[in-house]
Order: C-alpha cells, then structure tokens, then sequence
C-alpha cells in the first residue's frame, strides 16, 4: 500500500440500500484517487433502537455494484468470525477491524483466526485508548495467522479532553507507530477524528504533512440524511476537491538539500545541550536530596514546586512556548527528579 500517491478508502458509514450504494460507487468511480470503497454492513451502535446495518443483504448488494462498477475494491467491518465467512463468501477484497474489536484481545484471537491464510486487505483501526502497544498486538494477531496485507488506520482517541473532535487525534501515537513498525502502512481517518465536516480538509492535510500512507473517508451520496454518522459524512464531489487540493509530502530523507541538512545538523546540536542540562540539573537534585536528609525535609515540597511551576510557565509564555507543552516537561522533570532524590 506504500507507494508514490496516497491509497485511498472513501465510501458511506452504512450501506442503506441498493439504490444509495449504487449511487455513491458510481460517484466514487470518477474519482481517480479512489482505490477501496468502504462500506458499513454490521453497525451496531453505542445505544440500541437504531439502525444497525443491514448485514449479509448489504454484501448482496456489494457484489451486484461491484459488477457494475469495475476497478474499485470494497471493503467492510468485521467484528465476529461469521462477519469474516460472509466479506469473504461475497468476494470483498478487504476488512478492517474497528476500534472496539482492537481493544479486546479475545475477539481480535476469534476474528483473526477466521482470517487465516487469506489473502484480504486487512486494516486495523487503533483502540479507543490511546495505548500504541495495544494496537500493535492486533497488527501482530493478523500477522501470526498468516495475513500479508495489513494496514493500520489512526481514527483518534476517545480520552477525556478531545480538543473539539469526535476523537482527539493525538498524533504522536501514530508517530511513535511508524517509530516501532517503519514498514507498517498508516491510513488516517479524519471522518472519526473529526465527527462533522468542517476539520475534515485540515486533518487531512495534516495526515500528509506527517507522511502517513493514505486516508480513510466517510462519503455519502446525501450526507444530512445519512441513517449514521451523518455530521461527518462528506458528498463525493466534497471528497474528490479535497484530494484534488491535497500536497503530498515526501518522506524520503535522501532527499534533504543542503539547508535541511545543516538545520537538523543544528537540531541535534541542541538536543545535546538540552541532555546535558537535564543531567546537569538532576546532578542538582541530587544535592538538593542531602540537604533535604540533613534538614529532616520532605522530598515533595508542594509550595515550592508550584511556585517553580508558575515561574516556568511565565517564562514560557515570555518566549512564545505554549504553556501546556512546558508545563507537561516540567512535570515529567518534577518526576524525574524526586525519583533520583528518593534514590530509586
């Protein structure tokens, strides 16, 4: 799924009807850069009485759309072994394995299981929490039964301060995958992370900026009438101007001239500094625990570290920092060195 151009998944949450998934396929397929077209056939929801999918009669329909409609792949979700015996008795190309599905390893086991030795796309949405080790056991579940074609999808966290999205896409998970699994394709799915229209462009664009591999969309023929996730949802015309107007990075670092050269030369530069000054001022703390024994003190001084915390968020904003990203140093700092004063 590596390649030159973004890979992209587009299609509507659920799968309504035949005439609604006609109609959006049809569209889909003047859209160049569409490779896959996703579409939802079990949807259970978070509370019940509301439409849930319409299962094995939707993957009917797929296959009759697909002969219509030659050169795209589909795909589907699947979360129980009978999910995976249906996407594959209908000929689906791909599934992928939602976020809910990833967080727990009996199901995953279960799901993977029926999966094995089959030659589908599998992708793999990260869990709701945003533990990146959890979502690398998945990745390597789909591995131990065999499957070649897998592919990680990042649709954000569900964690306590989402920012103003659906999922805060807190996208230094998926930086810290591409760290642990270089070879592992990242898709993004701004349609989760985002949970209506209007950040969709910008996430998207973001997506590109960190060199993920290609993005994962919610379209709909008629968005505000969709029977689910209808706020997030996008027209195919809506989906076809977005990828028309988004600027693909390269993530090849042979690339780099010169300039770039000498400014990461520079970075690392500061990086040593910094690490010396870390080392420096936990040489500090060091002293500052003797003192302490002396003196019959406390390790943890509560007033004066608020008042060093205040003080160093001041400073902060005096030099453009955002405070946030200091005060979460500062803590990590803070923590560091009350473990080197209580000597462990």
């Amino acid at each position: 799924m590596k390649g030159s151009k973004p890979y992209i998944v587009a299609g509507p949450c659920s799968v309504e009807s035949r005439e609604q998934l006609g109609e959006v396929v049809q569209a889909l397929s003047q859209v160049p850069q569409v490779d896959m077209v996703r579409c939802g056939v079990w949807k259970p929801r978070t509370h019940p009485g509301v439409f849930e999918g319409n299962g094995e009669e939707a993957l009917q329909w797929v296959k009759e759309v697909r002969n219509e409609c030659q050169g795209l792949r589909f795909c589907c979700e699947v979360a129980r072994a009978e999910h995976v015996e249906l996407a594959l008795r209908y000929g689906m190309e791909g599934v992928w394995i939602g976020a809910r599905t990833t967080a727990n390893p009996f199901v995953m086991k279960e799901v993977t299981e029926a999966m094995r030795g089959c030659g589908l796309t599998v992708m793999v949405k990260n869990a709701p929490s945003p533990d990146v080790q959890l979502w690398i056991g998945a990745v390597e579940r789909c591995r131990q039964v065999g499957l070649k074609d897998i592919v990680a999808v990042h649709r954000g966290f569900d964690v306590f301060m989402n920012g103003g999205y659906r999922n805060n896409p807190l996208w230094e998970v998926p930086i810290e995958l591409r760290r642990l699994e270089p070879d592992l394709p990242i898709l993004c799915d701004p349609s989760h992370i985002a949970g209506r229209r209007e950040p969709i462009a910008a996430l998207t664009q973001t997506a590109m900026n960190l060199g993920m591999d290609g993005l994962m969309v919610e379209v709909h023929p008629h968005p505000d009438k969709a029977l689910t996730d209808a706020k997030q949802q996008i027209t195919p015309d809506e989906l076809k101007g977005l990828l028309d107007t988004l600027v693909v990075r390269q993530t090849d670092s042979t690339v780099a001239d010169g300039q770039l050269q000498r400014l990461r030369e520079e970075i690392d530069l500061l990086d040593g500094q910094l690490l010396q000054v870390l080392a420096a001022r936990l040489g500090v703390a060091s002293e500052i625990a003797k003192v302490k024994e002396r003196d019959n003190l406390a390790v943890y001084q509560p007033k004066r570290w608020e008042q060093v915390l205040q003080q160093r968020k001041l400073t902060a904003a005096e030099l453009g920092l955002a405070t946030e990203f200091v005060e979460e140093i500062f803590e990590k700092i803070h923590a560091e060195s009350v473990r080197v004063q209580l000597g462990k």
